[in-house]
């Protein structure tokens, strides 16, 4: 846990940060450094503290794919007892 995925920041997030893996849902935070947040396909968008500052929460079951700000996607491709496979890429 723990893992931190740098993301560009023409997507509106800051770094992303698995703060946990269970085995149904991949829960993640990140520091929102645009004005405004999206998500869609994944539950959350709530407001966490993350990295010290504001930032938005998320949990993403395995095969779901978010559309974050509606500029990037992800996608929870696997999860195991303690790790995720991710796939992050533009969105489109």
């Amino acid at each position: 846990m723990g893992d931190v995925v740098a993301v560009p920041e023409r997507y509106g997030l800051g770094p992303i940060e698995v703060t946990a893996i269970t085995a149904a849902a991949v829960e993640m935070a990140a520091p929102l450094t645009g004005s405004g947040y999206s998500v869609s396909g994944c539950s959350g968008g709530g407001g966490v503290s993350s990295q010290g500052g504001g930032g938005v929460g998320m949990s993403c079951k395995v095969g779901s794919v978010a559309t974050i700000n509606d500029v990037m996607s992800l996608e929870v491709v696997k999860i195991g007892d303690t790790v995720a496979v991710l796939r992050i890429e533009p969105a489109g």
